[in-house]
């Protein structure tokens, strides 16, 4: 008899945003992991594992401070083909989440951002999955429009 622990449940979903500003600009504030906390206000820490930073192949960890409990995630950087793919991994306890960034330069100096999220669930996380889909899908909107208002509301002359 199969242990149901042991299979996943995959859930996916896809977002997307217009940022006003360039792709050139959006992915400078987007690599740069000393931005993170103006975006991300969840993450405590983020620290380079291997490889050269927001390059195929290196490895990353981030801690966030979830509220409910701290949680340390792995990000792998899997595809870098700019402004088409951007796709990163993000390693859990019980969860693993492929994220496709898709970028398009628009006019008038604007991007459009699409972000598709695949996660597998694992172990008891698999149990948490359906009821914590819209749970997901809010905080990575949420995600999204804190990056735009962040990258939106800085001058030039602040980025970092």
């Amino acid at each position: 008899i199969k242990n149901p622990l042991h299979a996943s449940l995959i859930m996916k979903f896809h977002l997307e945003t217009v940022v006003d500003i360039s792709f050139e600009r959006l992915i400078k504030l987007f690599e740069n992991p000393e931005n993170l906390h103006k975006w991300q206000p969840n993450v405590i820490s983020f620290k380079r594992l291997s490889g050269e930073i927001g390059q195929v192949g290196a490895t990353s960890e981030l801690y966030y401070d979830m509220i409910v409990k701290k949680i340390t995630m792995k990000e792998t950087i899997l595809q870098r083909d700019l402004p088409e793919l951007f796709v990163l991994r993000y390693d859990a306890d019980g969860v693993s989440n492929t994220v496709t960034n898709n970028f398009k330069d628009l006019p008038n100096g604007k991007t459009r951002w699409i972000m598709k999220n695949d996660f597998k669930f694992s172990g008891v996380m698999r149990f948490a999955a359906k009821p914590l889909k819209g749970v997901f899908k809010k905080q990575t909107e949420l995600t999204m429009e804190r990056f735009k208002q962040f990258a939106e509301g800085l001058t030039q002359e602040e980025e970092v």
